[in-house]
This record gives structure tokens, C-alpha cells and sequence, in this order.
């Protein structure tokens, strides 16, 4: 069976997002264009997060928190599998989040060039990936 390059790249972010926050994003858009992959992320907030975050202080929490710590996740570490399924070397991850709507954005910058095309797969995941 094969996959997107997209749709693998999706799977490592959400399995990045899931190992940090408890809980991956529902649904992962991820398109790329030259050396950067962006990501948008719905889905993503979890009952504890939607509960701090309905007073306008704990929405900038939650922001912030969400924000904060993915860049120091990646600036850490660069999740397994992302830059050899980029074919580059990952140089900076730029993101945000949108508490009242619940959606992220990560925008990944490569040092090279995103290839395109399909993958072979030998385990698909269950996840529900929007391409």
C-alpha cells in the first residue's frame, strides 16, 4: 500500500503532538511547497485544555503552553523519521495556535527542497489524515 508523503508526515507530527500533550491532533492538512511543510492542526485541544481556556487569561495559557512547547520539543530534538521523509535537514519550525477555534499551524523550513510522491508503507496507521 502507499502513502503520501504528506500523509507520513503527518502521522510523525501527530505522534510528536500525542507523546507531548496526551492527545494528537483529530485532523492534520499538511501541504508542501519548495523547502516547507505547513501543517494545520484541528482537533487538538484536551478536556482539561478546553476547560482552562475559557476565561480569556487561561486561553493565552494554553496558547502560549501549546506554542512554547512544541518549539523547544523540535528545537531538542527533531522527531524521528521527519528529516529522512523530507530528504533535508530541518532548520526551523514556526507555529501558533488558535485557541477558540482549536487549530494549530506549524510551518517546518528545510534546507533543501521537499520531494514529491507517494511512499511504499508497511503499516499504515488508523489515524484520519486530510492530503
Amino acid at each position: 500500500m502507499a502513502k503520501s508523503r504528506e500523509q507520513a508526515f503527518n502521522e510523525i507530527v501527530r505522534r510528536v503532538r500525542k507523546e507531548c500533550f496526551g492527545k494528537g491532533p483529530e485532523r492534520i492538512h499538511t501541504v508542501f511547497v519548495d523547502n516547507m511543510a505547513i501543517s494545520i492542526l484541528q482537533g487538538n485541544l484536551t478536556p482539561t485544555e478546553k476547560f482552562i481556556s475559557r476565561t480569556p487569561e487561561g486561553a493565552e495559557i494554553v496558547r502560549s503552553a501549546r506554542t512554547n512547547m512544541i518549539q523547544a520539543l523540535y528545537a531538542k530534538k527533531v522527531p524521528e523519521g521527519m528529516e529522512e521523509l523530507a530528504g533535508s535537514k530541518m532548520l526551523y519550525l514556526f507555529s501558533d495556535f488558535k485557541v477558540e477555534e482549536d487549530m494549530g499551524v506549524s510551518v517546518f523550513i528545510f534546507e533543501k527542497p521537499i520531494g514529491q510522491g507517494a511512499l511504499s508503507c508497511t503499516n499504515a496507521t488508523d489515524a484520519t489524515d486530510e492530503a
